[in-house]
């Protein structure tokens, strides 16, 4: 799932593994229990290759604002599609890059139809919504050279299927028994979603990405812990105004 105005690019395999996220030792089981379903090597790599984690402070809001939640979370799917297709008409010579965007694109419109389902029994209706800060504050910082531009937007999209499969799995234990069940649901073709991103990026680029992928890796950091006006499904901690709200 792509965030907001993350599909710039009209102007997301080689066998190796992109740039070596370290494993480690730390069992995610308690904290991410819903993502029980994906393989704990990926889970702990996922995890490790976001910057930090969900705060509590947005679990608690995202409860309480559910409708916000799912409007929000439709309207992505949609841009995750839009993105991946623009990805294929910006860069038709990149055959693995036509293939891997082509399924991202056609499961993104998938979940979309999913949450609209859901959106529709609830009784909420769907609407437009100022989109959030999250994306903008990391496309503005895309080189503007196409080899590079497609290096950073890959490894953007990364960043957000890993922030958007995080954030499922920190948010399912606490929901009803037919979200949970969705979102538990999304939790491995967003996993995949993540690592298909990220290995496209590494196999277009000359050298090490190590360097762009800390980059953002700090930008994304401010933008999930730094106090936030507005709830969205990528926002971040939410002020005093949202929590009274």
């Amino acid at each position: 799932m792509t965030s907001e105005s993350s599909a710039e690019p009209s102007t997301e395999l080689t066998s190796e593994s992109p740039s070596e996220i370290p494993s480690t030792a730390v069992d995610y089981s308690s904290t991410y229990s819903a993502a029980k379903d994906v393989d704990p090597k990926d889970l702990a790599e996922l995890i490790n290759f976001l910057p930090c984690e969900t705060p509590d402070q947005w679990v608690e809001v995202a409860l309480q604002r559910q409708d916000i939640l799912l409007i929000n979370h439709a309207y992505l799917e949609k841009c995750a599609a839009r993105t991946a297709l623009n990805l294929m008409f910006a860069y038709p010579d990149k055959p693995e890059l036509q293939r891997k965007m082509s399924r991202l694109a056609r499961e993104e419109l998938v979940h979309f139809e999913q949450v609209i389902k859901i959106i529709n029994k609830r009784g909420m209706t769907y609407r437009g919504l100022k989109p959030s800060r999250y994306a903008g504050l990391l496309n503005k910082e895309v080189r503007k050279a196409s080899d590079e531009k497609l290096i950073d937007y890959l490894i953007i999209g990364a960043l957000i299927e890993a922030r958007s499969c995080e954030r499922f799995a920190k948010l399912a234990p606490h929901l009803d028994a037919e979200l949970a069940k969705f979102y538990t649901s999304l939790l491995r073709s967003e996993a995949r979603h993540y690592k298909d991103y990220l290995t496209l990026a590494q196999s277009y680029s000359k050298t090490s990405i190590d360097d762009r992928i800390a980059f953002f890796q700090e930008i994304e950091r401010e933008a999930i812990e730094s106090e936030d006006d507005q709830f969205r499904f990528h926002s971040g901690v939410p002020s005093d105004y949202l929590k009274r709200g």
